[in-house]
């Protein structure tokens, strides 16, 4: 589906009231977004990043989410959100038309997630990225150990039911990024409450961070 077609008009801020507690990780999402900006969250969810932003930020704030419960919940929010897939809908969007593109805790649920993360920095000046750490020490235990794959209060479905497909570590990210000519302006290691752990050193955060979340840019822009 085109995003210029049928699409909501984007939501302004306006004062009123917004849920009571985010989670940290989304509160650290939004300190990297300018206020005043255009944002695309891909992945909505049920609104919760997405009304932060709006409201704490003054985003003008569009989605995209793939359930249709999302999307409902979304609008019943006063949020402009439609139905669509990261795989197969962003290629859809003009260049630059944004100026973050955030993808929070999504990218290892989608298909081709190097054609995902080429189309985040295609549409936005800035990318905003996160996803579990699947180079946690405990993750690395559990396997060592059991010689199975982990299940972890941030992986908890067993490996047959799980939405995540292509779990990485934060190493692989970097040379993911570094491979598409992509600039880390900062990087967070998250604990498992999305708190910062301020490891700076990308091995330490390998090892010792559960979540990674990265602020991004194409090369030259």
């Amino acid at each position: 589906m085109s995003p210029t077609a049928e699409t909501p008009a984007p939501y302004r801020h306006t004062p009123g009231a917004r849920r009571e507690s985010s989670r940290a990780d989304l509160m650290l999402i939004a300190g990297m977004v300018e206020p005043g900006a255009r944002v695309l969250d891909v992945g909505t969810g049920n609104g919760e990043l997405l009304e932060l932003l709006v409201h704490e930020r003054a985003a003008i704030g569009r989605g995209i989410e793939l359930s249709q419960a999302g999307v409902n919940a979304c609008v019943r929010h006063g949020l402009s959100v439609v139905q669509g897939d990261a795989d197969t809908d962003l290629k859809d969007y003009p260049t630059a038309a944004f100026d973050y593109v955030v993808l929070s805790q999504t990218l290892q649920a989608t298909r081709q997630p190097k054609v995902v993360l080429e189309h985040l920095v295609r549409i936005g000046r800035h990318a905003i990225v996160s996803f579990p750490n699947f180079g946690h020490w405990r993750v690395r235990g559990r396997l060592l150990v059991h010689g199975r794959m982990p299940e972890t209060s941030f992986l908890p479905e067993p490996w047959y039911e799980t939405a995540n497909i292509h779990l990485c570590t934060i190493r692989d990210f970097l040379a993911l990024a570094g491979h598409l000519d992509v600039t880390v302006d900062q990087a967070l290691s998250l604990d498992a409450q999305g708190f910062d752990k301020k490891l700076r050193s990308p091995w330490l955060a390998n090892l010792l961070a559960e979540q990674g979340l990265f602020l991004l840019r194409k090369n030259g822009t």
